[in-house]
């Protein structure tokens, strides 16, 4: 019989986050969803810890509650925010915040299950960066964030390749339908038509699309890719010049 992988999610409670726990679900894991909010519904192989990760004291009593639930082998960071400010009204505790969300609470909560991975001589680590990594109008403390989350993966990967851990992130561009991208364009904003007209696919991700793009990390398969960071992005991250 087969041993239950125990996969430990961040922001599992609502968009991207929901549905890559829905599909680590269904691929026969028990999950671990780490959220300020607790989700709707439940399972029976899912567990929900309620948890601000912008609080550096929370995080570390639900990292240590995480390693007491026993091994943990797979863990996807996701949980984000963007706080859109132009530059003139960035401010000090916007960048703690984002600093604390998008790269502390990564670092404590590996740190609780990484002798765990060791001990099974393997594991998995996905970081949720964006395509916002190469730059973006009124993303100063955002884009600087997901793009220490970039430097994160590829340093972990040096360091843990030697353990069978593997570390690298996915970058997704305009996620529609999620709370995060509607905080900025709201529905029905005549904006989101002009945004995914500019793609090169000529529309919007889905929470699926990047839910696809984690699970080809997280496989078995994928124990020789390492370090890397994919862009799910309809080819925005790319960039055009009209001629």
């Amino acid at each position: 019989m087969a041993v239950m992988r125990t996969a430990l999610v961040t922001g599992g409670a609502a968009g991207i986050g929901a549905e890559i726990c829905r599909v680590l679900l269904a691929d026969g894991f028990h999950v671990v969803s780490v959220d300020r909010n607790r989700p709707d519904g439940s399972s029976p192989n899912r567990t929900d810890l309620v948890c601000d990760l912008c609080d550096p004291a929370a995080t570390a009593a639900a990292a240590r509650d995480i390693a007491q639930l026993g091994p943990v082998t797979h863990v996807v960071h996701n949980a984000g925010s963007i706080r859109a400010n132009l530059l003139e009204a960035t401010s000090a505790a916007d960048l703690a915040a984002l600093s604390q969300l998008h790269l502390g609470a990564a670092i404590t909560l590996v740190q609780a299950v990484l002798p765990h991975m060791k001990a099974a001589g393997g594991g998995r680590i996905v970081m949720l960066s964006s395509r916002a990594a190469l730059g973006a109008p009124t993303r100063s403390v955002y884009s600087a964030t997901k793009a220490g989350v970039i430097g994160l993966v590829r340093t972990w990967s040096l360091e843990l390749a030697q353990h069978g851990i593997t570390a690298n992130a996915v970058a997704p561009g305009p996620v529609g339908g999620t709370d995060m991208f509607h905080e900025v364009l709201p529905v029905g904003d005549p904006r989101i038509a002009g945004l995914a007209a500019a793609i090169p696919m000529k529309r919007l991700g889905t929470p699926q699309d990047v839910a696809n793009a984690v699970r080809f990390f997280l496989a078995d398969a994928s124990g020789f890719v390492t370090g890397q960071t994919l862009y799910v992005c309809g080819g925005a991250s790319v960039g055009q010049v009209p001629v």
